[in-house]
């Protein structure tokens, strides 16, 4: 979004680091850097200037008027990633047998 969010960016002092721009659980999807190209899936990135909460919260207004949501998908065509496939990943891991 180039919303300057992330670690060390112009409105990270202002309105804090964005979630997305931390969590590495979807490193890479979309070419992105940590969460940076599926930030709607990361609850507490800001939207309209407002920060957001899950994405179940989110998913109801998303396909209508995430315009970011919209370009990834155009941008990404057939290598789009659903976000079925996404919440997998965001999933916690099983913990270990003790």
């Amino acid at each position: 979004m180039n919303c300057g969010r992330e670690q060390d960016g112009k409105n990270a002092a202002a309105t804090g680091v964005c979630p997305a721009a931390t969590d590495m659980r979807l490193n890479g999807i979309h070419a992105g850097r940590n969460a940076g190209r599926t930030c709607w899936m990361i609850a507490g990135t800001l939207c309209g200037g407002k920060i957001q909460g899950t994405f179940g919260m989110k998913y109801k207004n998303l396909r209508n008027s995430a315009i970011f949501y919209q370009n990834t998908s155009t941008e990404e065509g057939s290598d789009y990633k659903l976000s079925v496939f996404l919440l997998n990943k965001l999933k916690p891991a099983p913990a270990a047998a003790a």
